[in-house]
């Protein structure tokens, strides 16, 4: 049941300083406090625990039957899709005005949002850009990571590598226990500052698609839960798949959407624009 006052904190309006879009820009990725109270987090986050868990597509498997991708955590896509909850949390316009704000586009469309949940005992994220998976004609897009509790380091929060939207390097590489070899060898050689830090309550972060992260394991014994809500410039063209991915991307994500065309499938609604205009 929609409750509205908690509805009406999640479409208030986000304050960003000048300082910190410049920041977004320059460093590829952001992480900003106070963006959510524990009463919203608490309501919201309670739903999308009982989706996650329900739907949870490794149910049932011990973690060493898993692989290195599905132990680093239960991921569950177009949770807006299945609950209205859910819907009401990932179409949050307070997220939707940073994101289009830190992009510096006059609207949002959704790609998709998900639940990535990793379970007590979970394994490590490996080194990864998110973009090597969406076949998109640019680089305005980003996820918001959204914690529904404190994330301490030994829950594997985050870890962005500076600066890395700007390069090039390692970008034909899916998560993998050979993307986290690769790239850590890269960042390594190119002096590339890692930053990793534990996010309080309330608290989200921001990164370009293209910004290369990774997430330690959870060596604690509960679940580390993550809703995520990745974001695309409202006039953002499909492009030709690079990779067999993009092209399950392309088919799950945005399916009546042509090559060339702007990606304004029902699965891709408008989340905030400032032109009345577009549809």
């Amino acid at each position: 049941m929609q409750n509205p006052t908690l509805k009406t904190a999640l479409d208030a309006p986000y304050e960003l300083t000048d300082e910190q879009v410049i920041q977004f820009r320059e460093s590829g990725f952001i992480k900003l406090s106070n963006i959510f109270s524990s009463e919203v987090l608490e309501h919201y986050g309670a739903q999308i625990s009982r989706l996650t868990f329900e739907l949870n597509p490794n149910k049932g498997k011990a973690m060493e039957e898993l692989s290195t991708y599905d132990q680093a955590f239960i991921q569950v896509g177009n949770m807006w899709t299945k609950d209205a909850t859910a819907k009401e949390f990932s179409f949050s316009r307070r997220l939707a005005r940073i994101a289009t704000q830190l992009l510096d586009v006059d609207g949002v469309r959704m790609w998709h949002d998900q639940a990535l949940y990793k379970e007590a005992s979970g394994g490590f994220t490996p080194w990864h850009a998110d973009q090597y998976y969406w076949p998109m004609a640019t680089a305005k897009c980003l996820t918001a990571w959204i914690p529904l509790q404190a994330v301490t380091m030994d829950m594997g929060p985050l870890s962005f590598a500076e600066g890395t939207h700007r390069s090039e390097f390692s970008r034909n590489l899916p998560i993998s226990d050979e993307s986290e070899a690769i790239i850590a060898q890269e960042l390594d050689e190119k002096n590339i500052i890692e930053v990793q830090e534990p996010f309080a309550l309330g608290e989200v972060s921001f990164h370009y698609g293209w910004t290369l992260h990774r997430a330690g394991p959870n060596t604690t014994d509960r679940p580390r839960k993550v809703h995520t809500v990745i974001y695309m410039d409202q006039h953002m063209r499909l492009a030709e798949p690079q990779n067999d991915h993009q092209q399950s991307d392309w088919e799950e994500w945005t399916p009546t959407t042509k090559v060339g065309e702007i990606l304004k499938d029902k699965l891709n609604p408008i989340l905030y624009t400032t032109d009345a205009s577009v549809v």
